[in-house]
């Protein structure tokens, strides 16, 4: 596809999305010195917009580019891992009232704030956003990474790879710095809906234009490449490494923090409860087309040198016509560009609330979103750079990042129904668990076969308990904890 089509589809996507970031901001003038107005929109969107903004941060360029590259190199597992994920918004039904209620009572911007405040300590706080940046940089790289490969690869080589992720990531900080989470949210919501849309009319023209249907396709399928119908199909999905994989996005509700930070939002619970509702139909579909398009190239382009390249080869193909084509690739492109925004929000809020207010106590709310606004290009610049080392599969780079987040779930868990749980114990677990999953992540080690992150959730979890044990608890951590839960009754009986 000639790159001058490419660029003058991305120019469009980004005026319009930098129209609905412009209208998003207005009143945040009146409002936008706090931290909860810049950082969490006032927790005032629809449970509609949310939902849309919570599928549009999680569900990034890993989707379209990493879950269909799995599925192309291994099949149906990919299904299963991601399914995981699903399940696992469980712990979102269950821990959103309790971040929702606590967050309002106590005016929380960040998940760290609320860890520092339960355990008594600002180190606890400071130690969770230095751990939050040092595992997000990397998961804010692929999305760079998935923007890069697409339009190279549309392109024919003609858009470089690293012209991909310069453009996608000038256009991450416009809209994260003009509006704080409001622009954020509404750019989200418009992106959410083109990702989905285009990610099924491309499925559909491939399917019925080019393999004859569904049942053509699993018949091919069946003949040709009947381990990709099964499990650990051509031998990808091993038990360790499918719990390797899975372990980590189970729980990455809770232990990623720009989503996390989302269960502050909603403005009612109801409102919590429907975009949990909205966000479970969202995934559900957008996982289904994920591994079909991985399934569907496999059949059609069955020896691409990467399997992260899948998605770029199928959008090239003479299967989907240009013009869709395009739109898709501005749909990929919006789903990685909304995931960084969320996390450059995230981490932008942890350096001003939980490093920088500690340092300085009595620095005001509005210097505080100054601050944070000038942290967003700095972390965009870092996750650039490591973009462009072009590390390891796009799924595999995204499940590490999450392995070395997995460090916060214990201390998380002990916020709410652990009374005995401390600081020493939660600030020793998320150190000892941070440098064991990022010296096993980088020295690419698995000890008796053991992904890291399974080796982090259990070191972590030991030792948050033994330290914690031996250690005094905070005065108030035990009042902390009832409080919470004679709320969520209260709230319930009502």
């Amino acid at each position: 596809m000639n790159a001058a089509w490419v660029y003058l589809t991305i120019a469009l996507y980004a005026v319009v999305g930098m129209l609905v970031a412009v209208f998003a901001r207005r009143g945040l003038a009146r409002e936008g010195q706090t931290m909860i107005d810049f950082f969490l929109a006032n927790r005032t969107l629809s449970g509609f917009v949310n939902a849309l903004t919570y599928s549009a941060t999680t569900y990034s360029a890993f989707m379209m580019v990493g879950l269909a590259g799995y599925a192309y190199q291994g099949g149906v597992g990919a299904l299963g891992f991601e399914l995981i994920y699903l399940s696992g918004l469980l712990l979102a039904a269950f821990f959103g009232p309790r971040f929702w209620l606590v967050g309002k009572e106590r005016g929380y911007v960040t998940t760290a704030e609320l860890l520092g405040d339960r355990y008594e300590n600002r180190a606890v706080a400071a130690i969770a956003a230095l751990a939050s940046l040092v595992f997000l940089i990397p998961y804010s790289a692929v999305q760079l990474m998935g923007v890069g490969y697409l339009m190279s690869g549309l392109s024919k080589g003609a858009i470089t790879f690293e012209i991909g992720v310069i453009i996608a990531t000038i256009l991450a900080i416009a809209w994260a710095w003009i509006g704080g989470l409001r622009s954020v949210a509404w750019t989200d919501a418009l992106q959410a809906l083109v990702m989905l849309v285009t990610a099924i009319l491309v499925l559909l023209f491939v399917v019925y234009g080019d393999l004859g249907g569904f049942g053509a396709l699993f018949g091919r399928l069946q003949t040709e490449y009947p381990k990709w119908l099964q499990v650990p199909g051509p031998g990808f999905f091993k038990f360790q490494t499918f719990l390797g994989l899975t372990l980590p996005w189970f729980f990455f509700c809770l232990s990623n923090p720009q989503v996390s930070q989302r269960l502050f939002v909603p403005a009612s619970l109801s409102g919590m409860r429907k975009m949990l509702t909205g966000f479970l139909i969202f995934g559900f579909i957008y996982t289904l087309i994920s591994v079909l398009w991985g399934l569907s190239t496999r059949v059609m382009l069955p020896n691409l040198p990467k399997a992260d390249m899948a998605t770029p080869a199928l959008l090239g193909s003479p299967a989907v016509p240009a013009v869709l084509a395009l739109i898709a690739m501005a749909g990929i492109t919006a789903a990685a560009i909304s995931t960084i925004d969320s996390i450059l929000l995230t981490l932008s809020s942890m350096f001003a609330r939980d490093v920088y207010r500690n340092l300085k106590p009595d620095v005001p709310e509005a210097q505080q979103v100054q601050f944070g606004k000038w942290i967003i290009p700095i972390i965009s610049i870092l996750a650039m750079l490591f973009a462009f080392l072009k590390l390891d599969l796009i799924a595999t780079l995204s499940v590490a990042s999450s392995a070395g987040l997995l460090v916060m779930v214990p201390a998380i868990f002990g916020a709410f129904f652990w009374k005995r749980g401390t600081a020493a114990g939660a600030a020793a677990s998320m150190v000892a668990g941070g440098v064991l999953v990022a010296a096993l992540q980088f020295g690419n080690l698995k000890p008796l076969g053991i992904w890291p992150g399974v080796w982090g959730i259990i070191i972590t979890t030991l030792v948050f308990l033994v330290v914690s044990l031996v250690t005094v608890p905070p005065k108030g951590g035990a009042a902390y904890v009832d409080r919470i839960n004679a709320a969520l009754q209260e709230k319930n009986a009502v």
